[in-house]
Parts: structure tokens; sequence; C-alpha cells
């Protein structure tokens, strides 16, 4: 049982801190206070904290202010993705306990180095991979753990297909456009989907991957869109040889986007749309409140996924299956508040977030030189 709620300050107030991190801290009182944020240039007295949820924190101009104010225990980094090594590297160095939000690090070194640092001074340091709470995610989860015998199974998984597709024709003008570390689509949105591919199916053995700026716009070097397979022999993690195909593209014209296709030797399972959880908190400003109703995170029935299986007649029968777990990001928090003040183990480890930025990295190499790489074994 968490004692002492935990004083948090959050760096970086677009996107990640207003929609991904502040309305969480916000919503569990008894677990984390909203300290401070870090906001080098607020244009009002409150700053967007205060604009956005009408709640009066600390604002700090640097992070060498958040690094020397002793009252933070746990900062969250929410910068833009080449910051997030040496930002978490100065956090844990100041004897705080960070939560880093994905990609986790430009390289796996990198990423391996923070993991031994905060083991070395006896801190937490946890990966902000959030969509493990998503609505679809649990429900695939649910799908595949059925026992053979189950007549909704899908058998042996033999392709797993995930997506994360969008349209988008110009470039938002933002730091993401730009050739900076662990920038691009495959460290932005791949990290998400590799993850949960790791999750559910272990380090594949082999992998191959296209990696590019399908548009032509911007920096050649930033990419827009990737094709990553993921090769599984017979007998690694299942008993048939499977492949992850994972994809997104950035010009994908569809009123719903594919999210995931599965084949297994007993049927298939397709989903498109993505979890609401992102949208709906785009729009709360009181989520001390929002988050705790009942329909957040509940997908509706219009995106729940389609089974197709085949019975002992070769007959195929159709059904729908159910998202009925609601989305809960909530839950990564409160695991994070549990390991720090009990001890608890972290549902996701920093060795897993290490290996999701280890197969980006091979992914860009394998679309470099234009062949499949082996996967090494992981790193004791």
């Amino acid at each position: 049982m968490v004692s002492k709620p935990i004083n948090t300050c959050v760096l970086g107030v677009g996107l990640a801190g207003l929609t991904f991190h502040v309305p969480f801290i916000l919503s569990l009182p008894d677990l984390f206070i909203l300290h401070s944020v870090l906001e080098r240039n607020p244009t009002t007295p409150g700053g967007k904290v205060h604009e956005r949820f009408g709640v009066t924190t600390k604002i700090h101009r640097s992070l060498e202010d958040v690094l020397a104010d002793p009252e933070i225990e746990l900062v969250i980094v929410g910068t833009p993705n080449h910051t997030h090594y040496e930002f978490a590297k100065r956090v844990l160095e100041s004897g705080k306990h960070v939560l880093v939000d994905k990609p986790v690090s430009a390289t796996a070194q990198q990423a391996r180095e923070l993991g031994q640092l905060a083991k070395s001074r006896n801190l937490v340091i946890y990966p902000y991979q959030n969509r493990r709470w998503d609505a679809d995610f649990l429900a695939l989860k649910k799908l595949i753990a059925l026992p053979a015998s189950d007549s909704k199974s899908l058998g042996t998984i033999v392709e797993f297909e995930s997506h994360y597709d969008r349209y988008r024709k110009g470039l938002k003008g933002t730091w993401k456009d730009q050739p900076l570390p662990a920038n691009g689509q495959l460290y932005d949105l791949g990290t998400h989907i590799i993850d949960q591919t790791l999750a559910l199916f272990g380090r594949p053995t082999k992998l191959t991957a296209f990696v590019q700026n399908t548009r032509g716009v911007g920096h050649p070097e930033v990419d827009d869109t990737f094709s990553v397979y993921m090769h599984y022999p017979a007998g690694s993690a299942l008993p048939h040889p499977m492949t992850a195909i994972l994809r997104a593209h950035i010009l994908s014209v569809r009123s719903s986007q594919l999210r995931y296709l599965v084949r297994g030797t007993h049927g298939s399972y397709t989903k498109y749309g993505v979890d609401v959880q992102e949208d709906q908190l785009k729009t709360f400003n009181d989520p001390a409140i929002q988050i705790h109703a009942e329909g957040f995170g509940k997908e509706p029935e219009t995106l729940w996924g389609t089974l197709e299986t085949i019975g002992h007649d070769d007959q195929i029968t159709t059904a729908i299956w159910p998202s009925t777990d609601a989305g809960s990001y909530i839950n990564l928090f409160k695991n994070l508040a549990a390991v720090i003040r009990d001890g608890a183990e972290a549902e996701i480890r920093w060795e897993e977030a290490t290996a999701v930025i280890e197969m980006v990295e091979l992914a860009h190499q394998s679309s470099r030189e234009g062949r499949t790489l082996e996967v090494p074994s992981a790193a004791n």
C-alpha cells in the first residue's frame, strides 16, 4: 500500500505532458502530487497546466532547477525524443526516480547505460510503453490465450500483422520533422507495436525492414513509413514458423484504419480502429473525475474485432470478439507508484524497453543495407 503520495515533476507541457502524463498524475492524488512542471517560457502566470486543468503548480524554467529541487522524487520525461537519454541520465544522477516516454533513447547502448545507472543508484527507471493497456491489445491477449479446445481459439499463430497507419500529406512543422536522434515514425510509432509484439512472442531470430520517407517531403532521413518483418522459426516461440509484420504508412486512405490481422491454424482475427484513450484525454479538463468515469477507455462496439474460425466440418464461422476491458493507461501509473513505494515488480521492465530500441536499430540497419539480419540473443 502506497503510504505517501510521490512528489512528481513533468518535463514538457506539449502533447505528451498535457495528454499522457499530467492527467493521470492529477487523477491519482493518493499516489502522486503534481509538484511542478518544466515550462521554459510560460505565457500566463499559471502556465499551460493552469490554462488546461485549472490547477496551480510550481513552474520550473530549466532542467537545472528541477534537478536541484529537493522536494521532487519522480521526474517524467515527456520532452522531444532526442532529449530523453540525456534528461533521464541527469535525473538519475540527481538522485530522483524517472519515467521515460518512448522512445526511451536513440540507441540500445544508451538504454542499457540508463538501466545500469538506475540500478547502481537504487532508483526506479520505468519506460512509458502505455499501449500495453490499449483496449484492443488487452482483447487480443485474451484471444491468443484461449486453449486450443475453445471453439473461438485461433489455434497456433502463424502470422501476426500490426498496423499504425494514417493519412497525412504534409509536415506538421514541429521538432518531429527534423533529422534528430530518435526521430521518425519507426522511433515514434514503431516503438509501440514492436513493444506489443515482443510482449506477445518474445525476441525474433531474424529481422527484415523497409524504412523510408514515402512522401518525399521534409528531410529524407526522417522516415514517415515502415514495414518491419520479425521472423520466428518453428520451435522458437511457436510450433509453426511465424512472421510478425509491423507497418505504419503515412499515405493510407481509409475511413477506419486496419489495426490487427492475426492468422492462426484454426482462424483469423481482424481489427480496425485505434484505442480511444488518447482522443478522450485530449479533451479532458478535469481528469480527476473524467478518467474515473464509466466510459473512459471503453471501445465502442463498432470497433470490436471480427473473428473467423473453421470447424471440424471445414465451415467458417464469423463472430465478434469484444474488447470488453476498457483501456487503462492509468494502470501503468498505479504500477509505477507501487514499484517506487513498495518495491513491487514492474509490469514493464526496463530491459523490455531496451529490446524495443534494439529492434528499431536493427530495422534501420536492415533497411540501409537491404538485407535480413540475425537478431542476437538477449544481453544478460
